[in-house]
């Protein structure tokens, strides 16, 4: 399936991918996920249209969100995914369902990020917090630090095994259906022009579109009136 790279040794057929899931992106999002398939023993390949994986949030300044966690614990913190949670729709959001999600899962994210070796001991309370639930370490820029551990890691599975594989300045054009019209793949094509498919589970970790002020874009096409402001998104927020 990746046929302009003579090192590939992903299965080229449909019949033979189930094992491979496909992440497109490479933002914390898309890292997250392809070391979770890893951990649940599949291979993963991973798709950035960008030369330099990262995304938005290498941006992060202040941390990550995180309740109940070995680190509140360790200063006393009482803090619960319900209070959390509470803190959240008092906030206005609209989704308990999502809202629940983010908040229960938080503090296993928390621990999860721990295992690659990040020190996320610091605790500060930002605005809608009820207690200091925003995790970091020392480094001045948190969300980089957090993104590249996961990035470095993913390249040491692809540099030693046939386990992961990444890649970039590759913009996938097209997802491919199966017989029953699920999801079996993606078509993708290369900076320099190259076409190829890959075949597998896809998981979509694309992020957001605020950048993208083409005629057709999603912005243009249901937000034409936020079009004109300009976007604190990297340029590789395009959907």
């Amino acid at each position: 399936i990746l046929a302009q790279d003579s090192r590939a040794t992903f299965p080229r057929t449909p019949q033979t991918a189930m094992d491979q899931v496909i992440v497109v992106g490479g933002g914390l999002a898309g890292y997250s996920a392809a070391h979770t398939v890893l951990e649940n023993g599949g291979r993963v390949l991973l798709i950035d249209k960008m030369p330099f994986s990262g995304g938005n949030s290498v941006k992060a300044t202040s941390g990550i969100n995180g309740a109940g966690t070995s680190s509140q614990r360790a200063k006393g913190i009482q803090d619960s995914p319900e209070i959390f949670e509470q803190d959240s729709l008092r906030g206005g959001a609209t989704r308990p369902d999502l809202v629940k999600v983010l908040t229960h899962e938080s503090g296993p994210a928390i621990e999860w990020l721990k295992g690659f070796d990040l020190d996320l001991s610091l605790l500060a309370r930002l605005g809608g917090h009820s207690q200091p639930r925003t995790h970091r370490g020392g480094e001045k820029f948190p969300g980089m630090t957090i993104t590249y551990a996961l990035i470095e890691k993913l390249e040491e599975v692809e540099e030693s095994s046939d386990r992961a594989k990444i890649l970039q300045k590759t913009s996938v054009t097209k997802l491919i259906a199966g017989p029953d019209g699920s999801v079996a793949g993606v078509e993708y094509k290369t900076e320099d022009g190259k076409e190829g498919k890959a075949y597998g589970p896809v998981i979509l970790a694309t992020g957001g579109f605020g950048a993208d002020f083409t005629p057709n874009s999603i912005l243009q096409t249901h937000r034409p009136d936020l079009a004109h402001l300009p976007t604190t998104n990297g340029e590789h927020c395009t959907g």
